[in-house]
């Protein structure tokens, strides 16, 4: 149903699952293990499993936090793709390696659902995507000490929202790792 012609194709990606990113989430393990999860089932379905790595001036590029988590293993033939903003799909290579792909339909999973998260589903849903966030494999750390609300509320908040997303041809939604489907018609 997306907007994106001649793209029938999902992609699963992985989102900031760094080891800075991920160092006092809440759920950190949970998440870590839903979204192997959801890696081994894209893998079986030849489903692309898109990588994303965020650096900036706490992340350096090549450091220990920027690593990815170590329970999480790319394979070679997989996208890497390296942001410096919010939006996964900023001055990055991201479109165009979707479009190769054929790629219409985004599954959205990793860190940090306040930041990164929110501002690529957003951007994908702008750009003509359809996009699902699986809500139990996004996760963030705490923020309350700069009046942000707790974690849980966070995410709690960002899977409510994103399932009453509407946008002329395309679907939004949020369903938890067991209940995710790769096949383009799958809502």
């Amino acid at each position: 149903m997306t907007t994106l012609p001649d793209r029938p194709n999902t992609a699963l990606l992985v989102i900031d699952v760094q080891q800075g990113v991920m160092a006092g989430t809440h759920d950190r393990d949970g998440v870590v293990a839903n979204i192997n999860t959801l890696v081994g089932k894209a893998r079986a379905e030849n489903v692309t499993v898109v990588w994303v790595q965020h650096s900036d001036d706490d992340l350096e590029r090549g450091s220990e936090p920027w690593q990815y988590v170590r329970e999480l293993v790319r394979q070679d033939a997989e996208p890497l793709v390296h942001k410096n903003y919010g939006d996964s799909f900023e001055d990055t290579e991201l479109e165009g390696l979707l479009a190769e792909r054929g790629v219409g339909r985004l599954v959205v999973t990793g860190a940090a659902t306040d930041a990164c998260i929110r501002s690529t589903l957003h951007g994908a849903f702008a750009r003509g995507y359809d996009v699902t966030l699986v809500g139990d494999a996004h996760t963030t750390g705490d923020l309350t000490e700069y009046g942000a609300p707790t974690p849980e509320q966070v995410i709690a908040h960002t899977n409510l929202y994103w399932q009453w997303q509407e946008a002329p041809g395309r679907r939004a939604g949020t369903v938890d790792t067991a209940k995710v489907a790769f096949a383009a018609d799958a809502g």
